[in-house]
């Protein structure tokens, strides 16, 4: 699998710092081959979260005015584009077909070819203008997946927070991966309704037939 990871100015580049990793440590039976974009402000923000660069994990990265490129042109055949994080400024340009750099102009690529393009925006609160532009990319093809964690999996650190967003990244990318247990196979199972220990901390959660046991506040064992 060929890949695109569009990396922009938005908060949330843990997220991408996170998922590279993740791809350092597949083999590379599974691991997609990536090309890395950034925009105009990205590396400024990589720094701010993460320290350092992008540019330090090893994979081949292409500043934002570079159009040889390959991915500059549909006739290269990548298979997916993701947008981790995904700014307003970048989604708006996207949804408007506005191709002003690298990013927008792989991802316009991407909806014509009629390729896969997941867009993982990392903003709060969503103006009406962030609102409409989102449905303009998704009603083009694109696929949104916000950056917002499940906390069923009771998550212990961010890594593992990341993981659940990360998670399914991967799935709409088709690419495999064991970040976490799917929902159905979690190893601890609350008991029947009517049968807790009456604890009030003892949260339960429901997703269609399961019920998951919430984590306790402020306890140990």
């Amino acid at each position: 699998m060929k890949l695109v990871l569009g990396i922009s100015g938005a908060s949330g580049a843990p997220y991408a710092q996170r998922l590279l990793t993740h791809f350092q440590a597949m083999s590379a039976a599974v691991r997609p081959g990536v090309d890395i974009v950034l925009s105009r402000t990205a590396e400024q923000v990589w720094a701010l979260e993460c320290g350092g660069s992008p540019r330090d994990l090893g994979f081949p990265v292409y500043d934002g005015r570079d159009y040889t490129a390959p991915f500059a042109s549909g006739s290269a055949r990548y298979d997916a584009m993701l947008v981790l994080p995904a700014s307003m400024s970048c989604i708006a340009r996207i949804a408007h077909g506005i191709s002003d750099d690298l990013l927008t102009r792989a991802a316009d690529v991407m909806l014509k070819e009629r390729r896969k393009l997941v867009l993982v925006p990392r903003e709060t609160p969503y103006s009406t203008i962030h609102l409409e532009n989102m449905l303009s990319v998704s009603r083009a093809g694109a696929t949104l997946l916000p950056a917002s964690p499940s906390f069923y999996t009771r998550a212990a650190t961010i890594e593992q927070l990341l993981d659940t967003v990360l998670a399914r990244v991967l799935d709409h990318l088709h690419v495999p991966h064991a970040l976490l247990e799917r929902w159905g196979e979690a190893s601890v199972v609350a008991p029947p309704r009517g049968q807790g220990s009456g604890d009030p901390h003892d949260q339960e959660v429901e997703h269609g037939t399961s019920v998951v046991a919430g984590p306790r506040s402020g306890r140990s064992g």
